[in-house]
């Protein structure tokens, strides 16, 4: 047993923060500063002794010392002159690292490129498989119409169907076998072998099947490849890099596009070669995906302490570094084993939504989770064609006009990697949402324009949404996945995420399956309007239910997820709204934001005797 593991007597620490419009300002604590420093080297010496790290007992020693003071590390006389110009270097270089962590960032990008081409693969596909299928029949023709709208959207919701049923819920016993690399691995083989496969099916019911396939490796590589990088990555820059899920997934999406122009004008097959083009990123991820570390912490949950001070050391700048993140999350993830639930695969799940703590992360990452489907930004990425070619455009124009939103959501994408860890996550998707409700709003009332009025109303059109494209990729949509990889403890991470990839791609799947029947039964104009709708509706859930995560570790959010759902969504109307209205509006800048956590910490931690304070914190 450690002194942190029998602590009574866990303090504060002011965190320094800038307070942006939109965010609080949060007092986060932690824990080893309730340690003396002999206790703080002797709790070092015992985890060397245990976890099989003898070798490196001076440097963790240093790096436990450096884990309670880290503002204050030029002060401990332990450090060399060399460890504190690391440790300097570290502080002062944000976007500093080595070599295997940006290459694993890279293999994470093929991840998500894969899951970006496989969206777009039907969008280009939707204009004339089903004339091929026999299923293009419209509304004019009756029920048979109306039975087509249904079957073509049944085709692309299946992918998203099988992985929020089956795909993402494989996650967690493929990781336990395989660990993250080797169930990326899997799960590229699986979106290698049915991309090319849809391409040789030559009916609706084989095409169905084979992409229900497909959605298993989208899901399972969907709820393990964002976690896989918030775990490698740098607190300073772990929402940039993480985000790098929906950066690339925006490539993938604009080379989806662009595959699609190339191949139109061949003959009959435009649609398979289409459809088959989705392989090229999966098909080197298979291979290169072992030639990057074992996640550190996956590494820790398996008990393997030398192996996941090895994978930190090829992560970060200097081996001081590497012990102290390694030593840090040791020290927490204790305390989330010793109140963390079951064991068993059933328990750790029902975890999700019974334990408080946890279930204030489940409501938060499926929240931003059922925005991204809500704000309807797949209308686009899965029926852009068909919407411009509603519009007025021609087949090849509505593919480039399509190939224009997949460039200009991988490009206003880049300004959120600089954004995400300082303005903040939830700051960005409370000031992107009015604007994308506003572009959504404009572009289905632009539909109600004088038809005759063609080159006017296409070009508003696109306008309208290539705007509402340009907010959505600076918010949401790198929000949505790095947000919900990093919320849930480490025990519980891949329940988490495979409940929150579950339900992104729960509502994907609606969408897909309804946009074809609701914008023949609503009009074109209707679907974006209900959509625009929507967006006020998840601007609202955001503002009560999303915490902003910001500057913390993996392990620190524990903390944040301690405040009550109601007294959070009390603190926004009573506390952040006034303070905001006087400091933004009255321009008031003496106005002062009175931090939430350090008034709910003690509140709290007064209702349960049972658990120490440092242990509260997890379990309210």
């Amino acid at each position: 047993m450690t002194h942190f593991e029998d602590s009574k007597d866990a303090q504060f620490e002011r965190r320094p923060s800038v307070a942006h419009p939109i965010e609080a300002v949060n007092v986060i604590q932690n824990p080893l500063q309730a340690l003396s420093k002999e206790a703080v080297i002797d709790d070092a010496k015992t985890f060397c002794e245990e976890k099989g790290l003898d070798e490196h007992t001076d440097l963790f020693v240093k790096a436990a010392l450096v884990a309670r003071q880290p503002d204050q590390f030029n002060e401990i006389d332990e450090l060399t002159s060399a460890d504190k110009s690391a440790l300097d270097y570290e502080a002062t270089h944000k976007w500093a690292g080595t070599k295997q962590l940006y290459f694993a960032m890279f293999m994470c990008a093929l991840g998500a490129a894969c899951q970006g081409w496989d969206q777009t693969g039907s969008n280009g596909a939707n204009l004339s498989f089903p004339v091929e299928f026999g299923i293009s029949r419209t509304l004019d023709d009756g029920p048979a119409g109306l039975r087509d709208s249904w079957l073509v959207g049944l085709v692309n919701s299946a992918p998203y169907a099988a992985a929020a049923v089956v795909g993402v819920w494989l996650s967690d016993p493929l990781n336990h076998y395989f660990g993250r690399r080797g169930e990326i691995s899997i799960a590229s083989l699986i979106l290698t072998v049915t991309p090319i496969g849809s391409a040789f099916t030559h009916s609706w019911q084989a095409l169905f099947a084979v992409r229900l396939v497909m959605g298993v490796g989208l899901g399972a590589k969907a709820a393990t490849v964002a976690v896989y990088a918030a775990e490698m990555s740098p607190t300073r820059i772990r929402g940039a890099l993480t985000m790098g899920w929906q950066l690339w997934t925006c490539f993938g999406i604009f080379l989806g596009f662009a595959a699609n122009c190339v191949v139109k004008d061949v003959p009959r097959i435009a649609w398979r070669l289409q459809l088959a083009s989705c392989f090229i990123p999966a098909l080197p991820l298979i291979f290169l995906i072992f030639l990057v570390p074992e996640s550190p912490r996956w590494l820790m949950k398996k008990n393997d302490y030398p192996k996941a001070f090895r994978s930190f050391c090829r992560l970060r700048l200097d081996p001081l570094i590497a012990a102290r993140d390694l030593y840090y999350s040791h020290v927490l993830y204790e305390v989330e084993k010793k109140q963390g639930g079951g064991k068993s695969y059933f328990s750790r799940l029902a975890d999700i939504f019974r334990v408080p703590r946890i279930r204030r992360s489940t409501l938060a990452a499926s929240t931003v989770m059922i925005a991204q489907q809500m704000c309807g930004i797949n209308i686009i990425s899965f029926y852009s064609s068909t919407v411009f070619v509603r519009s007025g455009y021609t087949v090849e124009q509505a593919l480039f006009a399509s190939l224009g939103f997949g460039a200009l959501n991988f490009v206003c994408t880049i300004p959120a990697i600089f954004l995400v860890d300082t303005f903040g996550r939830r700051s960005l998707l409370l000031s992107t949402f009015p604007f994308m409700c506003v572009f959504l709003l404009a572009t289905g009332l632009t539909f109600l324009m004088d038809e005759a009025r063609t080159q006017l109303r296409t070009g508003l059109i696109a306008f309208w949404i290539y705007l509402f494209t340009a907010f959505y990729s600076v918010g949401e949509g790198p929000v949505a996945f790095m947000y919900s990889a990093e919320v849930f403890p480490n025990i519980h991470r891949e329940q988490g995420m495979a409940w929150a990839v579950c339900v992104n791609n729960f509502f994907a799947a609606i969408l897909g399956l309804t946009f074809p029947s609701m914008e023949r039964a609503m009009t074109t104009m209707g679907a974006f309007c209900f959509y625009a709708g929507l967006n006020a509706v998840a601007l609202v859930w955001i503002f009560f239910w999303v915490p902003e995560t910001k500057g913390l570790t993996l392990e620190e959010l524990d903390q944040v997820f301690s405040v009550r759902t109601a007294e959070f969504g009390k603190y926004q109307v009573k506390t952040w709204l006034p303070w905001f209205l006087r400091r933004y509006i009255m321009w008031d800048k003496d106005a002062y934001l009175k931090p939430l956590i350090e008034k709910s910490h003690k509140e709290n931690w007064a209702e349960d005797g049972a658990l120490t304070p440092t242990e509260k914190h997890l379990a309210v």
